[in-house]
């Protein structure tokens, strides 16, 4: 499945861990947000779905 994906997983894998940094590193600084947290895991779910499809 390593070379099996495209632009947009990709994309959506490269903002997932991105958003994974931003969350993390604003729970740090200034405590924990449960929506954040929620946005991150549905953005998770998303992009889970996208590489399943995908395959």
């Amino acid at each position: 499945m390593a070379g099996s994906t495209n632009g947009s997983t990709r994309t959506m894998g490269a903002l997932t861990v991105g958003g994974l940094v931003v969350v993390t590193a604003y729970t740090v600084a200034l405590g924990s947000n449960g929506w954040l947290w929620f946005g991150w895991v549905v953005l998770g779910l998303l992009t889970l779905a996208l590489v399943v499809t995908q395959s």
